[in-house]
């Protein structure tokens, strides 16, 4: 969040009256405030290199350069701006374009009266904003990928790892879980040390914290 208490934006899309309205609701709330407006892409970032704006507000389809350019653009050249694209497009292509762009959300123009002002200030606390279209073709495409095995995201611990820590963190002995798993003491003890190294903990009591953490065991 910006050390002033007003979010400082620049607004860009080819179309003056989008931005008029797009503007009007902004300046309406008290934390928000358009402070450049750009007809392009390449205007936008000339705005924010002036204006060194706290966010900026992207249209997709512009001329010279487009939102999504930009967006690129303006992420390498000042990476504390946050962006969000506003757009008519409904289009999942563009959606996960704007997310690689360094976007940090997504508002159709059609709801952006309802929708603006929240995503705003989502990126203003570093936290995504996304319509419910685009939250299900997140879901869809991490689907796609555990289906085809590609692209899925390691886990902490193997599946036998959590297995242990369950019953670690259940106040079981070493002895005890190797007799409920049907391995040896050795090998509880071995995986043991390997959780404590990957989790970067010290003992058995950061282990059980850890556990109620990730939702193993109730506190």
């Amino acid at each position: 969040m910006p050390d002033h208490e007003t979010t400082r934006i620049l607004l860009a899309d080819d179309h003056a009256l989008v931005r008029r309205g797009v503007r009007l609701i902004l300046d309406n709330e008290p934390d928000l405030s358009v402070v450049a407006e750009a007809g392009d892409g390449a205007e936008a970032i000339d705005q924010a290199l002036d204006h060194k704006p706290d966010l900026a507000i992207l249209d997709i389809a512009m001329p010279r350069l487009t939102g999504l350019q930009a967006a690129r653009e303006l992420s390498r050249l000042q990476p504390d701006l946050r962006i969000l694209i506003l757009t008519m497009y409904d289009n999942e292509q563009y959606f996960f374009e704007a997310l690689k762009a360094g976007a940090s959300g997504y508002v159709l123009k059609s709801v952006a009266d309802r929708d603006l002002v929240e995503a705003c200030r989502a990126a203003m606390r570093d936290e995504p904003f996304l319509y419910p279209g685009a939250i299900s073709a997140l879901v869809r495409n991490y689907l796609d990928r555990v289906r085809d095995g590609e692209g899925v995201p390691d886990r902490a611990l193997t599946a036998r790892e959590e297995e242990v820590l369950k019953l670690v963190a259940e106040g079981n002995s070493s002895k005890e879980i190797a007799r409920i798993l049907v391995i040896s003491v050795k090998t509880v003890e071995r995986h043991r040390a390997n959780m404590l190294q990957k989790l970067g903990l010290r003992d058995r009591l950061e282990l059980t914290r850890y556990a109620i953490r990730v939702g193993l065991i109730e506190p």
